[in-house]
């Protein structure tokens, strides 16, 4: 008799039922996300037969548990929480929630509708490895932007001339000055000469003198902040300076670490193949694409994945079209990110975007529709494991020729 089961996962334990082929419950139990747990759910899961007759549903698809029950040969379908949401009024008038519950319409989902989902299929190991680069390398990033506004605003709060000296406020000879000179009154005597040593001193690589640089500083409005207010806010710039430094220093060692693993990734070639897409935005793209040609089988499923197609909702007359929320916001960043910077040095996609926009469409609209454009091209390349060649883009020769 076929089997299949559900596992509601959860951070400290795991609520697990498994199902006949007639929806009867066989087992419902719970394991603790601990080592001795995991072995306990590999044991009982055995007893209803071998573990590759036996299909597992879960709501995501990654994790240790998700990588326990790959190993033991389980085939792991991730089923969506937006299905599991909408499911319950199947089960229940009043919507109720449980783990047991959930553990039990995954696996009735799975019995009954198992025939839409996809069995998980675990990418190589220089995916994830790049994977996991790239996403930790993003929410660095994430952090130190947060961190930078935040600095930024305490500036303009009691010394606004600060931030204006040099370009970005979280450049390591910002943080450097931030550090040495933290308020206004600490930077009271300081003329062209000793910026010039603080410059040398810092190996200061910019192309603005010292004089031009002062300049900056002394034509910025004056702050109001009175002596106590300037030093306890002088404290709260040095304990921000004191976090963006280590933190942009991990960011740039993590940004040639992902640089490395792309190009020496197989499929590295092909995203970097694209115009102006660059090693750390072809990782981004590559990382979530991962190996599996057959997760996405059409462009249609890419675009809709990276939420650059809308959503259409369509009865009788009506007929409406709206921004797609429900996808994979990773990969729609780096896509977009990658339309973005391409219309810049190709013709074609600068031509998409201009008639897009001359279509009434604002900018992250015109860079969605460039974007879905560019998924179509990006899909075949990926898909048939060849570069992309502007020479055989059927749209640009056109428009060259034009």
């Amino acid at each position: 008799m076929k089997h299949v089961a559900g596992v509601d996962w959860g951070s400290s334990e795991h609520a697990v039922c498994v199902l006949d082929e007639a929806g009867t419950v066989r087992a419902r139990f719970e394991v603790a996300h601990s080592a001795a747990g995991i072995v306990e759910l590999r044991r009982r899961l055995a007893a209803f037969g071998p573990p590759a007759s036996l299909p597992v549903a879960i709501e995501r698809p990654s994790g240790l548990l998700v990588d326990a029950l790959l190993e033991a040969a389980h085939p792991v379908v991730p089923i969506h929480p937006n299905a599991l949401k909408a499911s319950r009024p199947r089960y229940s008038a009043a919507q109720g929630k449980s783990d047991p519950g959930d553990a039990f319409i995954l696996a009735d989902l799975l019995r009954t509708d198992g025939h839409r989902f996809r069995a998980l299929r675990p990418d190589s190991d220089e995916t994830r490895a790049l994977s996991a680069l790239v996403r930790t390398r993003d929410d660095l990033v994430a952090e130190r932007v947060a961190l930078a506004n935040q600095l930024r605003a305490l500036l303009d709060s009691f010394w606004p001339g600060a931030p204006m000296i040099f370009a970005d406020v979280d450049s390591p000879i910002t943080l450097a000055f931030l550090n040495r000179y933290p308020t206004p009154q600490s930077a009271e005597h300081l003329g062209e000469k000793r910026l010039g040593a603080f410059l040398a001193r810092e190996g200061y690589c910019g192309r603005r003198p010292a004089a031009q640089l002062l300049e900056r500083l002394r034509i910025a409005p004056a702050g109001l902040a009175a002596e106590a207010e300037c030093e306890a806010k002088g404290l709260l710039v040095r304990a921000l300076v004191s976090v963006l430094e280590p933190l942009v220093a991990q960011i740039h060692r993590l940004t040639a670490a992902v640089e490395h693993a792309v190009t020496q990734h197989c499929d590295g070639p092909i995203v970097m193949s694209f115009p102006r897409a660059g090693r750390v935005n072809a990782a981004q793209i590559l990382a979530e694409l991962g190996d599996d040609r057959d997760h996405f089988s059409t462009d249609e499923q890419l675009a809709a994945e990276a939420g650059v197609a809308p959503v259409t909702y369509a009865s009788g007359k009506h007929r409406g079209v709206a921004f797609r929320y429900a996808c994979n916001k990773r990969l729609r960043r780096a896509l977009t990110c990658f339309a973005d910077n391409s219309r810049h040095e190709s013709p074609w996609a600068a031509d998409v975007y201009r008639r897009a926009r001359a279509r009434g469409c604002d900018h992250p609209h015109a860079i969605r529709i460039l974007a879905r454009a560019w998924t179509r091209i990006l899909w075949r390349c990926w898909h048939d494991r060849i570069p992309y060649d502007p020479a055989r883009h059927r749209n640009a020769l056109l428009l060259n020729a034009a």
